[in-house]
């Protein structure tokens, strides 16, 4: 066991974590658990409401925060992973953490770790639920960083669970199918308190955890809804009744942003008599929501537009698709794709085929990226020929040298993929 240090930089404290533990993922709460325990950490008063899923958990955790926060909410929300910079994990009130704080409780953490070993993520999460014990927010937002049941967040009991979606991604260690993966992801469920699941038609495995535990589940399409109404505006049902009429969109782009603001909504609607909300900031809420990276769109002065979009497996692949498709432009559409390695590159690039005019591959950075040469080879199981690009921004400089005016060219693959584009764009967070 490495000695505890005491970093004065947080990117020293960052770099000892990534060795910290042998592998990068491993999942369980027993270490966690342990050293949570050691540090005497208290969970919070404020309600918690914790999000899973496939795809949707960063667009729901951002509609939650914006509507509590525009009811006047001191909100503490947990994401991951970050784009920029690693303090976009964890806010305070909209606002990254101090480098100071953060150190703070890498420290205590440190010297809670006995004879136990914390993952990358581990120590992120454990220095989430810390500085949330100091700072005593409203209310706590968790996001699940893949599965659920044995997920670190999971260490946390929810008073809500949200599960958004469910698609196949992380299959090597989730399971081989929507069932599998929707057992695992439904392990954020808690006996006596509700659920809400984002999707119709939730895979079995999921209503019977609900079953057995006694959790009631709320689902999408049977219990509560967003249904449009006009162009520009919607109702969130529930149990069939209109709760509140004539919504307007939601700023997050692309038509399923309506589903995902319902989910948020009934997660929010099992909190009403802890944290009741006026119809004036649902609406403030719905409208100020953002999310960097994606389907964001950044003009460029040379006549052509950059599209940013993390999309990394085939089900966001496919929402990707559809939004390509709502938005259609006068020129081509030229693609910058990056991805890591355990992830379904023929399948992300076979729904995408029909979208795409050029294609470049690039490489993110990372231990889990791969490079550009074999994720042209990766491609080409889909029948897609990716022009091999060099890194991220190698390859944004060779679409943007082909693009002409009307063109788009859209950067997407992972996070590893988007947020050295948006550094390359210098757009701010």
């Amino acid at each position: 066991m490495p000695a505890r240090p005491r970093f004065e930089r947080l990117d020293d404290w960052l770099d000892w974590q990534q060795q910290l533990h042998p592998a990068t993922i491993e999942l369980g709460l027993r270490r966690i658990s342990n050293v949570l325990a050691r540090t005497g950490w208290a969970r919070p008063r404020a309600p918690v409401i914790t999000v899973g899923g496939t795809n949707g958990k960063g667009s729901c955790v951002a509609l939650l925060d914006a509507v509590l926060r525009a009811q006047g909410y001191r909100v503490a929300t947990f994401t991951s992973p970050h784009l920029l910079d690693y303090r976009e994990r964890i806010r305070i009130g909209g606002e990254m953490v101090s480098e100071a704080s953060l150190i703070a409780a890498f420290e205590r953490a440190a010297d809670a770790l006995g004879p136990d070993s914390l993952t990358f993520f581990e120590f992120n999460t454990l220095a989430a639920l810390l500085i949330f014990e100091t700072a005593g927010p409203d209310v706590v937002l968790l996001e699940v960083g893949l599965g659920g049941r044995l997920d670190s967040v999971n260490v946390v009991d929810p008073d809500v669970a949200v599960v958004v979606s469910i698609g196949l991604d992380h299959m090597d260690w989730l399971g081989p199918d929507e069932e599998a993966i929707g057992r695992e992801k439904a392990g954020i469920f808690r006996a006596g308190r509700p659920a809400v699941f984002g999707m119709p038609d939730p895979p079995q495995s999921v209503r019977e955890r609900a079953r057995e535990i006694g959790a009631p589940l709320e689902v999408r399409g049977t219990d509560f809804d967003g249904r449009a109404v006009g162009a520009a505006g919607w109702d969130f049902t529930v149990g069939g009744r209109v709760e509140l009429a004539a919504l307007p969109l939601p700023s997050l782009p692309g038509p399923i942003q309506v589903a995902n603001a319902a989910t948020a909504l009934m997660a929010l609607h099992q909190l009403r008599n802890r944290l009741p909300l006026s119809r004036a900031a649902i609406v403030r809420g719905l409208q100020s929501a953002r999310l960097p990276g994606r389907f964001q769109r950044v003009p460029d002065a040379r006549g052509f537009e950059w599209l940013l979009d993390v999309a990394h497996n085939p089900a966001a692949a496919a929402t990707l698709a559809a939004n390509l498709r709502a938005l259609p432009v006068t020129g081509r559409t030229l693609a910058v794709c990056g991805m890591l390695g355990d992830k379904d590159v023929p399948g992300v690039i076979g729904v995408l085929r029909g979208s795409i005019d050029q294609w470049f591959a690039s490489a993110p950075e990372g231990p889990r990226a791969i490079d550009a040469d074999e994720l042209s080879r990766r491609a080409g199981a889909a029948g897609v020929h990716l022009q091999p690009a060099g890194t991220v921004t190698e390859a944004m400089l060779r679409a943007a040298g082909v693009a002409r005016a009307g063109d788009r060219i859209v950067v997407f693959g992972s996070f590893h993929t988007v947020g050295p584009a948006l550094a390359a764009l210098r757009i701010p967070l």
